[in-house]
C-alpha cells in the first residue's frame, strides 16, 4: 500500500498538464476571434451585426456540444472525442478564409470551429481529470486547467493581432488552424477514463445510470442556481471578447490597445483561476461565485465613469481578468460536490450550455446595439444588472462548509 500511495501524486500530473495545454490552445483560439471582426468586415463587406450573429451562433454551439461530448466521454472515454474535436477545430479555422458570406461564416466559425473547441474544453477536460484525481485535489486541479485557458488568451490575442498587422486576417486564421493541430497529440494522455480508488467517491449511488443522474440533477434547485449564474458569466464574456475591440475603437484608440486589453484579461485570469481553485478547497464556493459576479458589476460601473484612455482599458481588463474564467473551478466544484465525479462531464457540460446561451445573447445583442444605437451603452447597463442577479442567485445554493481537517488529513 505505501508504494501505491506515494505513486499517486505523480501519476496525475501528465494528465493535468495535457488538459491544461489543450485548453490553452482551444480557448486561446476562441477568445481572440473578436480581433477578426473588423478585418473580416472590411474584406467581405459584411456588417457588424452579421458577423456578430455568426460568432453568437459559435458561442451557442460551443456550449451545446459540451453536454453531448461530455456524455460520450463519460461513457466511452475522452480520447476519440478530443481527437474529433481537434479535427473540427482545424477545419473551421482553415476554411474561414475561403468564405465571404454570412452563411459561410456560420458554418466555419459558428459550427465547425466552435464545435471543435467545445470538444476540447472545460466539461470534457475537467471531467476526464476529475475521475482520475483524488477528491481533495479536484478544486485545485480545475483551477490549474482553467488557468491554461486564460494563458491561451494572453498568448493568442497579441499573436493574432501581430499576424493580422503583418500578413492579414487570412494568415491569422491559418495560424490558428496550425496551432489547433497541436491538440491531436495532447489527447493521448487523456484517452482513458479509468479512475483510481481514491477518486471514485461520488455523491451518486453506486451503479447509477446517466438518465437517472440527470433526473436527480433536474430536481435540485442548487443546480439551477448554478445555471443562472453561468448564463450571466457567458453573457459577459461573449460580449466583451467579441465587442471590446469595437468599444476601444469607438474611443479612437488603436487595435494594439485591443490586443493588449484582451491579453491582460487572460494574464490576470491565470492568477484568478489558480486562486479560485485554491480558495475552493477552503471556503464555500457559492460565496466565491457571488463575490466574483458582484465585483464585475462594480468594475463596469467604475469603467463607465472613467476617461476612455489606454490606461483605463488596461486597468479595466486586469480587474475583469481576475474573475474572467475563474468562475469555472467553483462551478465545476459545486457540481462535483452535489453529484460526484462520475457524470461530471455531462452535468458540468449542461451548465456550460447555459453559459453559452448567455454567450449567444452577449455576442449577438452587442452587434445589434452597435448597429442600432452606434455604441454599447445599453449593453453595459445590462451587464451590471445581470451581474447583480447572478451574485444573488448563488447565495441560496446548498453547500456544506469545507472540512479543513479533511484537507489536512489528505495532505498528510
Amino acid at each position: 500500500m505505501p508504494p501505491t500511495s506515494s505513486a499517486k501524486p505523480a501519476s496525475y500530473w501528465p494528465l493535468l498538464l495535457a488538459a491544461t495545454a489543450m485548453l490553452m490552445i482551444t480557448m486561446g483560439i476562441r477568445q481572440s476571434q473578436g480581433l477578426l471582426v473588423k478585418p473580416i468586415g472590411h474584406s467581405t463587406g459584411l456588417g457588424i451585426a452579421e458577423i456578430s450573429f455568426a460568432l453568437a451562433i459559435g458561442q451557442f454551439v460551443w456550449g451545446a456540444v459540451q453536454p453531448v461530448f461530455g456524455a460520450l466521454a463519460d461513457q466511452r472515454g475522452p480520447g476519440r472525442v478530443l481527437v474529433f474535436g481537434g479535427v473540427l477545430l482545424i477545419a473551421g479555422m482553415g476554411l474561414t478564409p475561403f468564405v465571404s458570406s454570412q452563411w459561410g461564416l456560420l458554418m466555419t466559425l459558428g459550427v465547425l470551429g466552435a464545435a471543435g473547441a467545445g470538444a476540447g474544453s472545460f466539461s470534457i477536460l475537467i471531467g476526464a481529470t476529475a475521475q482520475r484525481i483524488p477528491a481533495e485535489k479536484r478544486s485545485m486541479a480545475s483551477g490549474v486547467i482553467n488557468a491554461g485557458g486564460s494563458m491561451g488568451q494572453f498568448v493568442f490575442a497579441p499573436l493574432v493581432q501581430a499576424v493580422i498587422a503583418a500578413a492579414g486576417w487570412m494568415a491569422a486564421m491559418w495560424t490558428l488552424a496550425a496551432a489547433a493541430v497541436a491538440t491531436l497529440p495532447l489527447a493521448w494522455p487523456l484517452r482513458r477514463r479509468e479512475s483510481p480508488a481514491s477518486a471514485t467517491a461520488s455523491a451518486a449511488p453506486a451503479g447509477i445510470g446517466l438518465r437517472e443522474q440527470l433526473r436527480i440533477a433536474a430536481r435540485e434547485p442548487s443546480y439551477w442556481m448554478l445555471h443562472v449564474g453561468f448564463f450571466t458569466c457567458g453573457f459577459h464574456i461573449a460580449f466583451l471578447v467579441t465587442h471590446l475591440p469595437g468599444e476601444i475603437a469607438l474611443c479612437g484608440l488603436s487595435d494594439n490597445v485591443s490586443a493588449m486589453a484582451l491579453g491582460l484579461i487572460g494574464l490576470f485570469n491565470v492568477a484568478g483561476s489558480l486562486a479560485a481553485g485554491w480558495l475552493g478547497q477552503r471556503y464555500r464556493m457559492k460565496y466565491l461565485l457571488a463575490g466574483m459576479y458582484a465585483s464585475r458589476a462594480a468594475l463596469i460601473a467604475i469603467y463607465l465613469v472613467s476617461p476612455p484612455t489606454p490606461l483605463t482599458f488596461y486597468l479595466f481588463a486586469a480587474g475583469l481578468g481576475v474573475t474572467w474564467l475563474a468562475t469555472v473551478p467553483p462551478t465545476a466544484g459545486l457540481v462535483g460536490k452535489l453529484f460526484g465525479p462520475r457524470y461530471l462531464g455531462t452535468l458540468f457540460g449542461l451548465t456550460l450550455l447555459s453559459h453559452q446561451i448567455g454567450g449567444f445573447f452577449g455576442a449577438w445583442l452587442g452587434g445589434l446595439a452597435m448597429a442600432k444605437f452606434g455604441d454599447y451603452t445599453w449593453m453595459w447597463y445590462a451587464d451590471i444588472v445581470l451581474a447583480l442577479l447572478a451574485a444573488a442567485a448563488n447565495l441560496p445554493i446548498r453547500e456544506a462548509r469545507p472540512s479543513l481537517d479533511g484537507l489536512a488529513t489528505a495532505k498528510a
